[in-house]
């Protein structure tokens, strides 16, 4: 069982830069795979960021690619998701997820955090 907590969200204007973090619980989490999803009102959870179990892979959704960064850290057990030059459209509330095999851009993760919420002001 692993329990994910998501940190870092709030309210930025157009071209900030916010840091999201999560922390899991549990003893192996070098064994899991982790994911950034985001979900906008009235739309599905999409795919943000993903990072495999070692952390030397990664993928990103196009519309994020060379402005999020994806990393992760086994020793402290927490994924971040740096976001930079932030859209009105990257709003959303954005969840980490874990899964115990490789990394995926579909939501098929074993575990997921509450979520935190991102606002970007236009």
């Amino acid at each position: 069982q692993v329990q994910l907590v998501e940190s870092g969200g709030g309210l930025v204007q157009a071209g900030d830069s916010l840091r999201l973090s999560c922390a899991a619980s549990g003893r192996t989490f070098s064994s899991y795979a982790m994911g950034w999803f985001r979900q906008a009102p009235g739309k599905e959870r999409e795919f943000v960021a993903a990072i495999s179990r070692s952390g030397l892979f990664k993928n990103y959704a196009d519309s994020v690619k060379g402005r999020f960064t994806i990393s992760k850290d086994n020793a402290k057990n927490t994924v971040t998701l740096q976001m930079n030059s932030l859209k009105p459209d990257d709003t959303a509330v954005y969840y980490c997820a874990a899964r115990p095999s490789s990394m995926s851009i579909m939501t098929d993760y074993d575990y997921w955090g509450q979520g935190t919420q991102v606002t970007v002001s236009s």
